[in-house]
């Protein structure tokens, strides 16, 4: 019945969003029409990620806890011995990572997933990707409050720089959603981009410097790491909680080019093709 409740006002909105068309209604107004169905999804996806576990959203701590003790006992011997606060080093690379990764293969799935309900009404197809964005953004906000609570035990000051880290936060917010927006179309088309990316996330992973600092290569070397824009929101939250300086205006526009460049890539993407989608699901 709920279904069905949700399905008749998906309905109504659409007609009223379908006369109102020729207005020119922009981006949040049809935000602002269609709440009611986002916060639906939203909903949806976060019992349909914790359905039958015992922990529930216990999961979304626990897991990347458990991921960080195994890489602190394993790397520490090895990477560990000449870098201080090693710890907390590897807890920002792998909050980061693990962010990117949630919402951007839960974003690749978006429009395949909810396929059911854009063929017989339609409404925009960002919102169930935003609703993915929304979910791995709370889970990420959940481990970063571990995350703070860890820097506190390893006697690391909390500062003002401390409130640039929304700078960075902010950028791989939108970072993510316009990767999730390529990946998802592309997955409509190309159902082998799911393998694909796999393989990717796990090679970017070790080009990522999550476990290892990358001081003990040349000056050439290092500057290629900057080309990796996962590496620059990782290195920025090093500077930020462990150095405790503020990185430079260069590395700031060096990260919003890198952001424009993938929100732009992902509308462009979803504008080309929105018409297309429905042939393929």
């Amino acid at each position: 019945m709920k279904a069905y409740g949700i399905y008749i006002n998906v309905c109504c909105l659409n007609v009223a969003d379908n006369m109102n068309d020729r207005k020119g209604l922009d981006m949040f107004q049809k935000m602002k029409r269609y709440q009611f169905l986002f916060e639906e999804l939203v909903k949806r996806d976060f019992k349909k990620k914790y359905k039958r576990t015992i922990l529930g959203m216990g999961w979304s701590i626990l897991a990347p806890l458990l991921q960080l003790l195994v890489m602190t006992v394993v790397f520490t011997r090895f990477f560990g011995r000449n870098t201080p606060h090693y710890m907390i080093f590897i807890f920002s690379g792998n909050i980061v990572f693990s962010y990117f990764t949630d919402a951007t293969n839960g974003g690749m799935n978006a429009i395949m997933g909810n396929a059911g309900i854009f063929t017989k009404v339609n409404v925009p197809k960002y919102l169930f990707l935003l609703s993915r964005n929304v979910q791995a953004l709370i889970n990420f906000g959940l481990i970063l409050v571990v995350y703070f609570v860890f820097v506190a035990f390893d006697g690391l000051p909390f500062t003002w720089r401390f409130i640039c880290l929304l700078y960075p936060i902010g950028c791989l917010i939108l970072f993510n959603i316009g990767i999730g927006m390529v990946l998802s179309a592309l997955f409509v088309f190309f159902r082998d981009i799911q393998y694909l990316y796999a393989v990717f996330t796990q090679l970017l992973a070790y080009m990522s410097a999550i476990f290892y600092n990358i001081d003990r290569y040349g000056e050439t070397a290092q500057k290629l790491f900057l080309l990796n824009p996962i590496y620059l929101f990782i290195r920025y939250f090093r500077k930020i909680v462990i150095e405790a300086t503020v990185p430079t205006i260069w590395f700031h526009l060096l990260m919003a080019a890198d952001v424009c460049i993938a929100l732009g890539w992902g509308c462009w993407m979803y504008k080309k093709y929105n018409t297309r989608f429905l042939y393929y699901v």
